[in-house]
């Protein structure tokens, strides 16, 4: 690895990582703007079903864990690749069957492919760039995905009045594939690294890092599940003022997710972080009472923009962990960060009938929750640099 952020283009596993994180941008996002007008409108589906289908769509995620058992037959890239694959194919039959049912089928293929891709392209950053460079690289790669997204919006928003949903899904799927299928030719690997262990790893001492996971997947899935919802439910916002949103959304990731990256590098993970759920406190606060449709489109952008912060818990990851212990953490973390990711949305779609109110309400508790576990990164840091000085007698990391 190298300490040096510059010429990250010159490095292969940077490319090809930046390529499958452009289908894998474009892939969700092609979903998630087309879902809620196509739920709505044309399946006709109300707030626990949202609810139910969101829960669902986390279950891949909660079985990241078993992306430790597919390394022993493939390796890590090429798990990768075969996401991208399956998140082409999940998107692309997503308007052919416009049915409660059929949404929940779709949902989990393009779910698998999108989560099982993502839990190796933070596995592969981790392990292929440092400490000084991987803050980076994930902004740069969150800046790229950001514009990828720009650039599907537009097109979702060009094309709506001229093709049905069906076709939009089949047209973004069939991309996706043929990406999916020239990746397959690609070997970016160093034979160098560290060999990762393929078997489950779960350790006391990331226990910081567990937490901190799973409630970012928790007070994240509240968002996910009913801040656009409550666009179109309550705002009536059309799908060509969601994908515009989307799109102004994104050109602001665009030039702050690298501006990103280097904060974390220059004031470390403790106060991205403090910054992160602090804010977080009154932007779900301001969900649950506000009545202005503008002022609910600035609270969508900034909680996006909060979102990107979250690159730091993996960070943080990274100096305190064992370097074998990347790919099954990364893996194991986001199972952690999908168990509040099931459930809350259920549970979410239920307040929801009582109250809208109450999910809102109960993101800004899991805020200040975080805000306060995240004033131990420090020590733990400390922690884990003073245990590496110190000669192990029985040779174990554990």
């Amino acid at each position: 690895m190298t300490s040096s952020a510059g010429k990250l283009g010159n490095r292969p596993m940077y490319r090809f990582l930046m390529v499958l994180t452009i289908c894998s941008a474009v892939g969700l996002q092609a979903w998630r703007t087309l879902f809620d007008n196509f739920s709505v409108n044309v399946v006709g589906l109300d707030g626990w079903h949202i609810g139910v289908i969101q829960s669902v769509r986390e279950i891949p995620g909660f079985l990241a864990l078993l992306v430790v058992f597919i390394m022993l037959l493939m390796k890590e890239h090429r798990i990768s690749s075969l996401s991208i694959l399956i998140l082409g194919l999940g998107v692309g039959m997503t308007g052919l069957f416009p049915s409660y049912f059929g949404l929940i089928g779709t949902t989990v293929v393009m779910s698998l492919g999108f989560h099982y891709y993502e839990t190796t392209f933070q596995s592969l950053t981790l392990q292929y760039f440092d400490e000084k460079t991987s803050p980076i690289v994930f902004g740069k790669l969150r800046s790229v995905g950001a514009a990828s997204n720009i650039a599907i919006g537009t097109i979702i928003f060009l094309l709506v009045p001229y093709l049905s949903y069906k076709w939009l899904y089949l047209l973004i799927g069939a991309v996706l594939l043929v990406a999916g299928v020239w990746s397959f030719t690609r070997n970016p690997t160093n034979s160098d690294l560290v060999v990762q262990r393929k078997r489950m790893i779960f350790r006391g001492r990331y226990w910081l890092f567990y937490f901190l996971t799973f409630m970012a997947g928790a007070r994240r899935q509240i968002f996910v599940a009913f801040a656009v919802f409550l666009l179109v439910k309550k705002f009536e916002f059309s799908v060509q003022e969601i994908t515009a949103l989307f799109v102004v959304n994104n050109i602001i990731n665009y030039f702050l997710s690298p501006m990103i990256g280097r904060a974390i590098v220059r004031f470390g993970e403790r106060k991205i972080l403090s910054a992160e759920y602090f804010s977080l406190v009154f932007i779900f606060v301001a969900y649950a009472v506000v009545e202005s449709k503008y002022v609910v489109v600035f609270l969508y952008i900034a909680d996006h923009i909060f979102f990107n912060f979250a690159i730091a818990i993996r960070t943080f990851f990274q100096k305190i962990g064992d370097p074998r212990d990347v790919a099954p953490t990364m893996a194991v973390g986001f199972t952690i960060n999908h168990i509040g990711a099931v459930v809350f949305p259920v549970v979410g779609g239920l307040l929801w009938m009582i109250d809208y109110r109450i999910p809102f309400v109960v993101g800004a508790v899991l805020s200040v929750i975080s805000l306060v576990a995240v004033q131990l990164i420090s020590g733990q840091v400390k922690l884990a640099r003073e245990q590496v000085s110190q000669p192990d007698p029985i040779g174990s990391k554990t």
